[in-house]
């Protein structure tokens, strides 16, 4: 795609994620809606913000028994969104059960590790090594299960993508040089991401918490 950038617009506010998207529909290649916009306003939802034009990327993180997932993968299909995003961590059974589901035109991605966490974290759930080690093993598993790709930080993703080249890498946790990380560990700058293999970079505040998001998408997009 022309503009990687999909901006994500975490809200449970239709008219706000609508107002935010038409106004940056020039400068960004696609929308991300997460739990907190899916759980206020459901199907609809997506279906009104993709009359956009936009492609959407659904991050629902879906992590279940293979079975409930699937069903789950199955019930999103008719919105046919152009990436849906699964949990590395619910296991290969689950993510080829959701890849299996999906509507054909669907990038199924497997979250590795957020980017709000680091390795003290790790420890404290019980998992050992550094993150760049767990990511690549998640990696590793999401390709074997047959998934278009994973999401991982920009830290990891230039190992992950020399080690699967044709897949498909969703860097968040973005941010310009003069940008505020917020709540995110393990941030990169917009071309750092694109330079190590970023297939698509997920955008939220300095786009959509500027004063000015149309002329902050098209800053960034300048940089790329």
């Amino acid at each position: 795609m022309p503009n990687r950038i999909f901006v994500a617009l975490d809200t449970p506010d239709l008219d706000r994620a609508r107002t935010v998207a038409e106004r940056v529909r020039h400068h960004v290649g696609g929308i991300k809606l997460g739990l907190e916009f899916f759980c206020a306003n459901g199907p609809a939802g997506v279906r009104a913000m993709e009359e956009i034009g936009l492609p959407v990327f659904l991050d629902l993180k879906l992590h279940d028994i293979p079975n409930t997932v699937a069903k789950a993968v199955q019930s999103l299909a008719p919105l046919a969104p152009a990436v849906l995003t699964v949990h590395a961590a619910g296991g290969r059974a689950m993510l080829e059960d959701a890849k299996a589901a999906a509507h054909p035109d669907t990038k199924v991605v497997a979250v590795t590790m957020l980017t709000s966490l680091d390795e003290a974290d790790l420890r404290a759930t019980g998992v050992g090594g550094s993150a760049h080690d767990h990511v690549l093993r998640l990696a590793d598993l999401a390709r074997e299960a047959g998934l278009d790709g994973i999401v991982c930080s920009g830290a990891e993703v230039k190992q992950a993508h020399a080690a699967w080249r044709d897949g498909f890498f969703v860097v968040p946790g973005v941010r310009p040089a003069d940008g505020h990380a917020g709540d995110q560990k393990r941030v990169v700058t917009p071309r750092q991401a694109l330079d190590d293999g970023a297939s698509i970079l997920v955008i939220g505040r300095p786009i959509t918490q500027a004063p000015d998001p149309d002329a902050a998408a098209r800053a960034i997009e300048a940089t790329l």
